[in-house]
């Protein structure tokens, strides 16, 4: 039982960065499922995810037409629930729901970065995970 005034949960506000990133970067139960637990698999499959996600970001943001934001967007969803980055599958999935957004400067400067945020986010914990030890 909590005593009055403790906190049920962590506040985000108050843990590191880089533990926020490692909580959501990637569903690693969610990756095992394909990779059958092999963690040298996992580092591959994460190495080849987050060399895509920067050619998949720069597709969205030079997007012109409806057509082409939706294959950027819905390239960038799939690829990331593929490995369980759910951030970065959510923020795809905001942008990939109003393709007319790609004629709206400001609204597409901003879904993109929304985008772009969580990419870093990811491409920081990928690259800290398949670093050597």
């Amino acid at each position: 039982m909590l005593e009055s005034g403790a906190a049920m949960h962590t506040d985000i506000a108050v843990t590191p960065r880089s533990e926020r990133i490692a909580s959501y970067a990637i569903d690693h139960d969610h990756l095992r499922r394909y990779t059958m637990g092999d963690q040298q698999l996992e580092a591959e499959v994460l190495e080849l995810f987050a060399g895509e996600l920067p050619k998949t970001v720069a597709a969205l943001r030079a997007a012109q037409t409806t057509y082409e934001w939706k294959v950027a967007a819905h390239t960038l969803k799939g690829s990331a629930r593929a490995v369980g980055a759910w951030r970065i599958a959510s923020a795809a999935v905001a942008a990939e729901a109003d393709p007319l957004i790609v004629y709206d400067p400001v609204s597409k400067a901003e879904t993109v970065a929304a985008c772009e945020l969580a990419v870093r986010d990811c491409l920081v914990y990928v690259r800290g995970f398949t670093a050597p030890a």
